[in-house]
Parts: C-alpha cells; sequence; structure tokens
C-alpha cells in the first residue's frame, strides 16, 4: 500500500513561523517596543550614573501608573471592539469617593465600599455597553453621558477631599514583595530597594488575566471577530451584542480596580480626581497598538505601552531643567506618531487583501 501522507517541503515550519511574525498586525507593538528600547537607552546614556538603570527606577514606573496601566487592560478590550469609553477616570474616582465616604463619614467598612463601588462600576459599564449596542448610540457618546453621571455623583457626595483612614487600606497601601539576592548565604534586599506593591501587583494580575481572555477563550476570539467586521461576525451567528456589552462590563469593573488603587496611593477620594485620566489611559491602549478602528490589540503591547508612556516623565525628573509640561507635549506627540503609523498599518493590509 502507498504512502499517501503529505510531506512537508524542509523549512516549512521555519517559514510559517516567520510568516506569523511579520504580520502586519504586530508592526504595532513592534514599534512599541522598539521606541522604548530606543528612549531607554537614551535614558542610559544620559543619566545612567545617575540611577535611571536600576531596577528601583524601572519598577517605579510601573508603580507610578499602575492604576492607569489596569484600566488600560479594559479599555484596550474596548478598542479592538472599535468602540471608546470617555467614563473610566470617572469611575474611579467614583470609587475612590465610595471608600472614602462610606468609610470616614458612614463608618462602613471599606470592603463593602469596594463591593459597592463593583456593582456600580460593572452596571454603568453593561448599560453603556447595551446602549451602545440595542440603542445604537455612537460609543463616545454612550460614554460620555456616563462620564458626566459618575463624575456629577462624585461632586453631589461631596466637593472637598474626604481623607481614609483605615487599618486595612493601611496595610494595603503599605504591602510589598522586595527584590531580594544571595549575599554570604543569605538573602538581602537589593540597593536600592526595589519592590512590587499592591498596585503594580493587580496590575501585572489583569494583564495575565486579559492576555487569557483574548488568546485562550472563545469569548476573546469573538471580541476580535467583532472588532475587525461587525457585520460579518453577525452573519457567522457570533453573539455580537453580548460580547460588546460584557466588554464593556469588564472595563467597568478594571475603572472600579483602577480607582481602588488610585485610592491606596493618595488615601482619599475627590471629586475632581483623575480629572483627565480617560485620555492618560486611551493613550497607553493606542500607544501599545491597540488600533482605532478595531481588530488588533495585545495585552503585551499595552504593557510596553506603560511602560514607554512612563519613561518620558521619568526622563525629565532625572533632566532636572525641564517643566513636567514636556511631558504632555512627548506623549501628544508620540500618540500622533502612532497614529500615523496605525495608518500606515491599515492602508498596508488593505493594499494586500486586494492583491490576493
Amino acid at each position: 500500500m502507498s504512502d499517501t501522507r503529505t510531506v512537508k517541503k524542509p523549512g516549512y515550519r521555519k517559514q510559517s513561523l516567520a510568516k506569523r511574525i511579520a504580520n502586519p498586525k504586530y508592526i504595532m507593538v513592534y514599534a512599541t517596543i522598539g521606541i522604548f528600547l530606543l528612549i531607554y537607552a537614551v535614558g542610559a546614556i544620559a543619566y545612567g550614573s545617575k540611577g535611571f538603570t536600576t531596577l528601583r527606577t524601572f519598577v517605579n514606573m510601573f508603580i507610578d501608573n499602575a492604576h492607569y496601566g489596569i484600566s488600560a487592560v479594559g479599555m484596550t478590550m474596548v478598542l479592538i471592539t472599535g468602540g471608546i469609553d470617555n467614563s473610566v477616570a470617572s469611575i474611579a474616582s467614583l470609587t475612590g469617593m465610595f471608600i472614602a465616604y462610606g468609610n470616614s463619614i458612614l463608618g462602613i467598612h471599606p470592603l463593602w465600599c469596594i463591593l459597592f463601588a463593583l456593582i456600580v462600576g460593572v452596571g454603568l459599564g453593561l448599560l453603556q455597553g447595551a446602549a451602545i449596542h440595542c440603542l445604537k448610540v455612537p460609543p463616545f457618546i454612550a460614554t460620555l453621558t456616563g462620564n458626566f453621571l459618575a463624575r456629577g455623583i462624585c461632586s453631589l457626595i461631596s466637593r472637598e477631599s474626604i481623607s481614609i483612614d483605615h487599618p486595612m487600606i493601611d496595610a494595603l497601601a503599605k504591602w510589598k514583595i522586595y527584590f531580594m539576592r544571595p549575599e554570604n548565604g543569605e538573602w538581602v534586599k537589593i540597593k536600592p530597594a526595589a519592590y512590587i506593591n499592591f498596585n503594580l501587583l493587580v496590575f501585572i494580575i489583569m494583564i495575565i488575566i486579559g492576555t487569557i481572555i483574548l488568546q485562550k477563550t472563545r469569548f476573546g476570539r469573538n471580541v476580535y471577530a467583532v472588532g475587525g467586521n461587525e457585520q460579518s461576525a453577525k452573519l457567522m451567528g457570533l453573539p455580537v451584542g453580548r460580547t460588546k456589552i460584557l466588554v464593556y462590563g469588564f472595563n467597568g469593573l478594571c475603572s472600579v480596580l483602577a480607582g481602588v488603587c488610585y485610592a491606596l496611593t493618595v488615601k482619599s477620594g475627590w471629586n475632581l480626581a483623575l480629572q483627565g485620566g480617560e485620555l492618560e489611559v486611551i493613550s497607553c491602549a493606542v500607544i501599545g497598538g491597540a488600533l482605532l478602528t478595531g481588530g488588533v490589540g495585545y495585552m503585551v503591547g499595552t504593557l510596553f505601552g506603560v511602560l514607554l508612556k512612563a519613561s518620558i516623565p521619568t526622563l525629565i525628573t532625572f533632566n532636572g531643567n525641564l517643566s513636567s509640561w514636556w511631558g504632555k507635549i512627548a506623549t501628544g506627540a508620540l500618540l500622533l506618531l502612532f497614529i500615523c503609523i496605525q495608518r500606515a498599518v491599515v492602508t498596508y493590509t488593505g493594499k494586500q487583501k486586494a492583491k490576493q
């Protein structure tokens, strides 16, 4: 009997891997990583002697922006579906107000305040998703309404900053895992001391969860399908409405967690906290490679997007002579650069499909 098995040509596996790596949808992630390495190299050359290259400085870039990173995890999924969410910073601020007012004024344990904030934040996210899908309200308008609603409730609760003084909040704020190294048969802290705090731990966990959802689950595949071509997704029988509503609900969850982490940092609630933070979150996701047109985005890109955004103010701090506003200017320039790269990628991909 003759052997009818298909014989693969030599180099088949290698060529297949090369094609996957060269896929245009990964270009944005490569660009983010490449630009970060370039900026980091400049900082290492200019300020390496001042401590720019220490582990502590590197980890602090994440710690200082962990709340934005947590929210950017949810925003990445929203952008992949082709939507946008302007309410993330307001929901995070509302979470801080719930914790501060509930604990300091009403005497409620912070855990119950956080649980209530989760119900409100996720509920508002689901409501916005339902309005977008069922009522065909544009995502920008629906989430802008949510932004005004959450910020208005913050102001109704209190227009003054409310401090948070509770043992649980203090314990979470002070919780740290120090990086250690062996020395003379014992483990000692790396100097200067570098550590992972609670906020950074939550950020890492959310990045892992987001990666698993997008890459390993049917729901994640549906998210990419809806963002790639919603009409085709409907024709394939995919649950487009449920997917979009759940994505906004998950984004609401991320916003609440971001609010909890920010409250741990400042130990207070304020109605104007994180004003403009939604733009910071969106820029982290876009710089990380999430296409504004939908269908493309990866959590590893978002991770480096947060790191790239954080590296600019760090450089300014080490310089010591530049105004902090240069950070905003540099971030705007980076955002414009990545939008141009996105446009080029979309145009190139469209031409490649037309040739096929």
